[in-house]
């Protein structure tokens, strides 16, 4: 089984990597989420690694962090009609903090957004992910908290909803969702996850 994969990245696009490990080139399908973290062409990198393996086919799925991973299994081993292809556009339209406070909150509208998914397949995500989001949310939190004193549980969740709204906002000003997500994800990593909603709406617009 291969796990993560580790070497020079020779080539990329938005959707896919290239990777020479020891002279061999491994291609990996990678969402849009991923390919934003990628170093530049000839520089090292690790992928870590879902494959699917088939009669006549192997595919291989690479994402920039185990949690990225963990959610892409978990959408299509726990949910029926979901296949590797729509779970990559999910986690292309959106980020991973994205995608799981929507199936917290139920928000099928959100979810029927991304390519490939209707209104009944949004809506079947979130029942049937509902429980297995929130133990990972209530789990990310937790392992915050040990490493940071000031950043608890409940620290944890006001920052997600201000991610939340402040997404929710710049759509409501005419951006589209992944432009909106892409632009707040981009204001977090430059401010900290516990920035106000109203300072993150105001990096992002910039």
């Amino acid at each position: 089984m291969i796990v993560f994969l580790e070497g020079i990245l020779e080539e990329a696009t938005p959707l896919s990597a290239v990777i020479n490990a020891n002279g061999i080139g491994y291609g990996l399908h990678i969402p849009v989420t991923t390919a934003e973290k990628l170093p530049s062409i000839g520089s090292r990198v690790r992928l870590h690694v879902h494959a699917v393996y088939r009669e006549d086919s192997q595919t291989l799925y690479g994402f920039a962090d185990r949690e990225e991973r963990a959610f892409f299994q978990l959408l299509t081993e726990k949910v029926s009609g979901i296949g590797p292809k729509i779970a990559l556009n999910m986690l292309s339209r959106l980020s991973l903090s994205m995608l799981q406070s929507a199936i917290a909150a139920g928000d099928s509208a959100l979810l029927a957004k991304c390519q490939g998914i209707g209104k009944k397949t949004a809506e079947r995500v979130c029942v049937e992910l509902r429980d297995h989001v929130a133990k990972s949310l209530g789990a990310s939190a937790q392992s915050a908290a040990a490493e940071t004193s000031t950043a608890s549980p409940a620290n944890q969740a006001a920052a997600s909803d201000q991610i939340s709204d402040a997404v929710a906002a710049l759509m409501q000003l005419g951006y589209k969702l992944d432009v909106a997500d892409k632009a707040v994800r981009k204001a977090v990593k430059e401010l900290g996850s516990e920035t106000s909603t109203e300072a993150l709406i105001k990096a992002a617009l910039r």
